[in-house]
Parts: C-alpha cells; structure tokens; sequence
C-alpha cells in the first residue's frame, strides 16, 4: 500500500484534484493494481462537489510508457473471461472513469507517451503536450491488436490517424498528434506546467454544473442526429439557467 501511494500521489490544491504517476525509473508504466487504484483516485475526485478539475500528470522524462509488462497476465493460461476480468477491465476502467467523471480531467504530456500512456493522454478531455512530445501505439509489434487503446481514442481522433499509429507502429510528434485530434494545445517544453496550471485555474474560476454540462454535452451529443443535438443543447442550457434562479 505505502509503495502504491508513492507512485500515485493525490493532492488536493483548491478545486484541483492533481494526481501525479511517481515511477520515473520504471518510464511511469503502471500495474493492473495501480491502474485500479488510479482510476479509484479519478472516480473519487469526480464524485467530489468541491472538485472542478482532475490533472494528471508525471514525474521524469516520460509521461507514461504504457502499462507495466512484469503485472502481465497473459502469460498465465487463463480462459476467456478471465483474462478479461484481470487484463482487459483495468484498463477499460481507467477509460471509464475518465469518461464518467462529472468535471473535465487534464493531462500534462512530456517525453514519451506509448501504449496505454498515449491512450490515457487520449482520453483525457484536455491533453496538453510539451513540443517534443512524441506519442505510440506499438502494440502490434509483438502481435496484440491494441483494441482496448483504439477505444480510448474513438471518439478522440481521426480513425485513420490511429489505424496509422496502430499498423505502422510508429512514433508520432505533438503537432501530428493535435491534427489527429487526441493532444489539445502545444506548449514549448519549458512551458509545459505552467500553461497546465494555467487552464487548471481557469477552470476553477467556473461553475461547476456549468464545466459537468459542457463535459455531457460534448460526449453525448456527437452521437445524435443534428436536429436531436440541437435540441439536447437548448434542454441541456435551459436547465442550467433556470437552476441559476
């Protein structure tokens, strides 16, 4: 437990929840138990009424290079649903509690983001990037179609920016990532944190229900026909209003 709350370190600064990976000498890769306990940290924070924004970020060079391989389950034989219940739903949850937590979450990319670490920068609603980013899918190099990472970016990113990543299994930099549409805003490396904490703070200068409505609408309204998003837009606002008395 006490080598768990060292690598993922949860600090409340005001309305910010900031969760910080600490396992630079490992590239930040994650176990199955710390992306439980990870995703635990986001749900909290987002059920949290005094929190209106959830930062990820890292220590050292690397973001996060994807999940730790020593956890790896698939070398035990295992059937099907097993291997779901202990490889597949860690890291679907990490998605779904990005997803399903009530306030934006923002991640801060340095150096490296592959595998898992490139999906989780995806998911995430604001991703800013250092300019000497670089992000991957390198699954299929050893053969494992990466389907769970594809989903973290399916309603990220352009489908044939990623089938890209996923069959060539190359590197892309910060400024491709961005025309994907998976990394938000580019900042000079030496910039990084304080432009995060700078859109940290803007966020925590809004109301609450107001940044959870944009983060519904933005999720739910891409799925429907324009006539129902537009009408899902004039519910959505009308309710906000009217509670403002």
């Amino acid at each position: 437990e006490t080598e768990m709350e060292d690598v993922l370190q949860l600090d409340h600064d005001g309305a910010i929840a900031r969760i910080t990976i600490n396992r630079a000498d490992k590239g930040n890769m994650l176990t199955l138990d710390m992306l439980d306990n990870v995703s635990a940290l986001i749900i909290d924070a987002g059920l949290d009424p005094d929190i209106k924004a959830i930062s990820i970020s890292s220590t050292g060079d690397d973001f996060c290079l994807g999940r730790d391989p020593a956890s790896a389950p698939e070398n035990t034989p295992r059937n099907g649903v097993e291997m779901r219940e202990s490889l597949t739903a860690p890291i679907l949850g990490f998605y779904d509690a990005v997803r399903g937590a009530d306030v934006p979450v923002v991640a801060t990319v340095q150096g490296r983001a592959a595998g898992f670490g490139c999906a989780a920068a995806a998911v995430c609603d604001i991703t800013i990037a250092a300019a000497d980013a670089r992000f991957s899918l390198p699954e299929m190099k050893h053969d494992l179609p990466p389907t769970a990472a594809i989903s973290a970016h399916i309603d990220r990113s352009m489908p044939k920016s990623v089938a890209w990543m996923v069959y060539s299994t190359e590197e892309i930099d910060a400024q491709t990532a961005r025309a994907a549409g998976f990394v938000s805003h580019i900042v000079p490396a030496g910039e990084l944190y304080s432009k995060a904490d700078e859109i940290l703070t803007t966020l925590t200068s809004r109301n609450r229900t107001a940044l959870a409505t944009c983060k519904t609408y933005l999720a739910n309204a891409r799925l429907m026909e324009t006539p129902q998003a537009s009408d899902y837009a004039g519910n959505l606002l009308a309710l906000v209003m009217s509670s403002k008395g």
